[in-house]
């Protein structure tokens, strides 16, 4: 059983609402469906990931802007570090390779839940 910070659960709500573009091209044209079940906007510890999958133990996040500054870099490899403590894989993809690649984008994960689930 992950960790789970329930103060955060109004915001991982509002957070499901209020997907940006990308999170619900990712979500409605690929994991909703997809045969393993993924959650949307998943509390973990104090942190709300994007997409996550218990099967596999895989956690997904698309990454705006605000993630290539030297702040969010640094933010971000604290929180993978943390998330990957507890056994997950955290796998990282830009808006723009939602944008540009999605197709690319949904193979490596389809490769990645293969590899976790044998």
């Amino acid at each position: 059983m992950l960790p789970y910070n329930s103060k955060l659960k109004s915001s991982a709500r509002f957070l499901r609402k209020e997907m940006t573009p990308q999170e619900k091209h990712l979500w409605y044209d690929f994991l909703q469906n997809y045969p393993i079940k993924f959650y949307r906007q998943r509390i973990i510890k104090n942190f709300i990931v994007d997409f996550y999958c218990s099967k596999v133990k895989l956690v997904i996040e698309l990454d705006g802007s605000q993630h290539y500054d030297e702040q969010g870099i640094a933010h971000d490899e604290e929180r993978t570090l943390i998330l990957e403590s507890f056994g997950l894989k955290v796998i990282r993809f830009s808006n723009v390779d939602i944008d540009s690649n999605f197709n690319g984008v949904c193979a490596v994960i389809v490769k990645i839940i293969e590899e976790r689930n044998k």
